[in-house]
């Protein structure tokens, strides 16, 4: 199970991040890079992470016009990234143009549905005509029709996702805490157990791994949690 964790080392300091992949090592497979640290960090940090035997998962989350989109995904396929993401609301044409530039190079292409901190509200606030579930599902839908292969959503839409998606695509889910942790900025929360039986690929945790007194610790907890949950799941 712990090849299915991926931690988010949200941070400003690359000093700090690699601090703290150092203490993970042997504890999970993938560290999350995102807006906060790879402008200070940038190509560099992702090679010292790799060479502590980690995948990285480069979240940047690109939206912008369909040349500019597939330019940037193919920089980041460059650095030897395993996955790195796009927003689905971006659109058919930039989704294929993104899809089209990773093509072959090893790099799996995600595309970023509606965000764990936002709601039904907040979707209604900037013009959705759907909930937080069915905008998912649409905007999943999309994506992989424009060759993406793989999705993140909150594991609360992940059974409704692989149902509009199919099997051999991969599901990522944020917003995952223990049942102890705080929610923080978060309002589609699951357990790392919970998504595992929802049928999550992978789970992104942050600080309940990276603020723990013992991060390893947390990990190996966490890990045990998912495989708790992987077991109960083949004995039904």
């Amino acid at each position: 199970m712990k090849d299915r964790i991926i931690v988010a080392i949200d941070t400003d300091s690359p000093g700090a991040a690699l601090t703290t992949v150092k203490a993970l090592s042997g504890e999970v497979g993938m560290i999350k890079v995102g807006m906060e640290l790879f402008p200070r960090g940038g190509p560099e940090l992702i090679r010292r992470i790799r060479e502590e035997g980690f995948d990285v998962f480069l979240d940047l989350k690109f939206h912008d016009i369909p040349n500019t989109v597939a330019g940037a995904v193919r920089s980041a396929a460059a650095l030897g990234v395993k996955f790195a993401t796009v927003h689905a609301s971006g659109g058919r044409a930039m989704l294929t143009a993104a899809a089209e530039s990773v093509r072959g190079t090893g790099t799996t292409l995600l595309a970023v549905t509606v965000l764990t901190s936002l709601d039904d509200a907040d979707l209604a606030d900037v013009g959705f005509s759907f909930g937080t579930a069915e905008s998912v599902a649409r905007l999943a839908g999309l994506a992989v029709s424009c060759g993406i292969e793989g999705i993140v959503c909150s594991a609360k839409e992940v059974a409704a996702v692989r149902a509009r998606v199919g099997k051999g695509i991969t599901l990522v889910t944020p917003g995952v805490r223990m049942p102890e942790d705080a929610a923080g900025d978060q309002k589609r929360v699951v357990t790392p157990a919970d998504a595992i039986r929802r049928g999550a690929d992978y789970i992104v945790v942050g600080r309940p791994i990276t603020k723990a007194a013992d991060p390893a610790a947390a990990a190996r907890a966490i890990a045990a949690s998912m495989r708790g949950a992987f077991t109960e799941g083949r004995r039904q």
